[in-house]
């Protein structure tokens, strides 16, 4: 005992440590998965800032070079530079104007008349009405984005627009390209570093997360730029508290796993002791026949409260030791312990008949027979006392189930299907099992009354019974509208529920037997009645 106890603790720590050490794992990954996300959105709300100040910057720039070209000043004069340096003056992304002659720099608003060659200048693409974009300009201050130019005839601007602000908390960094007309990759991008992109979009090439928008009025691409250990830097601090938040659902998820292994480790182990010491209870419901109103048998029913003095339901604890591979030994306690409790009604009383449920295992066991016959010997009851119910899903293998079962009725035993109706296949098991009698599942039982579609069916699994010869016994019936109802069928119904009397104990039992005699046996021919009737007895195989 206390080695199981140490193994559930183990395990329950393993549990809770690699589920803690997952959690943690997966809100890590989750957190920088997030990050990354999170970089994408300021890379793109940055270049939303960005593509303003550009377009407005560009608009301006041709706006100026119509001012500039409708000069009422002479050529380069005094008077025109001061204009120009006016127009400059007055715009917001404006930084130099001038005018070329012989690809020199004639005159400008920046340097007066410098008379300096174009050459170092870029030129870039055309435009329908003969404008030519310049890029690679000289920035006089490392705050403002690249500037680029723009020429028509002998006028040129030069223009740009100031970095914003990055709005969020990671690192940006902007590169700024022209493209040609035909959307190609701008040739001014500096050999072994990565490429601007040329169109709108976010990408990521190996640790480097880059999203680029284009203008719809030049041709300028703007990429910014961060890599993906800066934006997991800067979210560090979400990330580590996702990391945390993931390992503390982990760990409650390894808590709560546990709690269900220990418990069920703990049940399994309380049923094997309780089974051990004889300490599983059997209570007896009693089946009436509705014809007489009479107690004509009684199915023995497990019952087992736990060493905290809870009960556990038959639903639990039968599926517990079915799939521990011990339910057989609950049978064999059952088939005792309802033998030893009914064997002299059931010797004085032929008619009377005892119910047994049988799990899948026990058809399957080759120990499941021979246990029964030497029940049988021992509390000196005929085999036709005793019936066997099986449920549906106790024929799950066919060939084994047919085998037991057609043994079982030439040994005299009555076989009634449990829960009928309940399953996808409970029509297609009469078509090959022997059975006396169908159990009709208090499911059907509880629509009566209602406008429930399920209650259509009632009629059809009666008049299948009458056709195929079988008894019925209905499940279930609490009330005297569901009695009556079953009250009219033109065939033997039998019926258990609570209208009729919940599972007691062996001795009350018998004392619901007594006084059900003391009224009903007026003369002897009542009590003659009573003894030879009861439940139908097997047919012949």
């Amino acid at each position: 005992m206390m080695r199981n106890d140490k193994q559930r603790v183990l395990v329950a720590k393993a549990a809770t440590i690699t589920m803690t050490a997952c959690g943690m794992v997966a809100g890590y990954l989750l957190g920088c998965a997030l990050a990354i996300h999170l970089a994408d959105n300021w890379l793109n709300q940055y270049l939303k800032l960005i593509a303003v100040q550009e377009d407005a910057s560009f608009k301006e720039a041709r706006a100026s070079l119509a001012v500039l070209k409708n000069s009422p000043f002479p050529s380069c004069s005094d008077a025109e530079i001061s204009h120009f340096r006016e127009l400059v003056f007055r715009s917001e992304y404006l930084k130099d104007a001038g005018r070329i002659h012989s690809e020199k720099i004639d005159c400008s608003a920046a340097e007066g008349h410098p008379q300096r060659a174009m050459e170092q200048f870029k030129r870039g693409s055309k435009s329908q009405d003969g404008a030519v974009s310049y890029s690679n300009l000289v920035s006089a201050r490392d705050d403002s984005l690249k500037r680029a130019g723009l020429q028509l005839g002998n006028i040129y601007v030069v223009y740009g627009s100031q970095i914003p602000a990055v709005p969020g908390p990671v690192p940006m960094r902007l590169t700024v390209a022209l493209k040609d007309a035909v959307g190609q990759q701008p040739a001014d991008v500096p050999k072994g570093s990565q490429p601007a992109l040329v169109t709108d979009g976010t990408k990521r090439v190996n640790d480097t997360l880059y999203a680029t928008g284009c203008s719809a009025f030049q041709y300028n691409c703007v990429t910014a730029s961060t890599t993906v250990a800066e934006a997991l830097n800067a979210e560090s601090g979400a990330i580590a508290g996702s990391s945390a938040l993931g390992g503390f659902l982990g760990a409650l998820i390894g808590m709560a796993l546990s709690f269900v292994y220990r418990r069920s480790r703990n049940l399994e182990q309380q049923l094997r002791r309780a089974i051990a010491h004889d300490d599983l209870q059997v209570a007896y419901q009693p089946i009436v026949s509705l014809a007489s109103g009479r107690i004509v048998g009684a199915e023995a029913l497990a019952r087992w409260t736990n060493d905290e003095g809870s009960p556990v339901g038959p639903d639990v604890f039968i599926k517990l030791a079915e799939e521990h591979g011990f339910v057989g030994s609950i049978t064999k306690l059952v088939v005792r312990r309802a033998l030893n409790a009914f064997a002299n009604t059931l010797r004085n009383h032929p008619g009377f008949r005892l119910s047994v449920n049988v799990a899948a295992a026990d058809l399957a066991d080759p120990s499941f027979l021979p246990m029964l016959d030497a029940s049988l010997d021992r509390a000196k009851v005929a085999s036709k006392s005793l019936v066997i119910e099986i449920t549906e899903s106790s024929t799950a293998n066919r060939e084994v189930a047919m085998e037991t079962i057609r043994t079982l009725r030439r040994r005299g035993h009555s076989i009634h299907i449990d829960d009928f109706g309940t399953g996808y296949s409970s029509l297609s098991y009469l078509l090959y099992l022997s059975v006396d009698t169908i159990k009709i599942d208090k499911a059907f039982t509880q629509v009566i009354g209602t406008d429930a579609v399920t209650v259509a069916i009632l009629p059809q699994i009666l008049a299948m019974a009458a056709s195929l010869q079988l008894e019925v016994v209905v499940e279930g019936v609490e009330t005297n509208q569901q009695a009556d109802y079953f009250c009219n069928a033109k065939l033997p119904i039998y019926a258990q529920g609570w209208l009729y009397g919940r599972p007691v104990s062996a001795d009350e039992f018998h004392g619901m037997l007594a006084k059900e005699a003391e009224k009903h046996v007026v003369s002897q021919g009542a009590t003659a009645a009573w003894i030879a009737g009861g439940m139908p007895v097997a047919r012949t195989a």
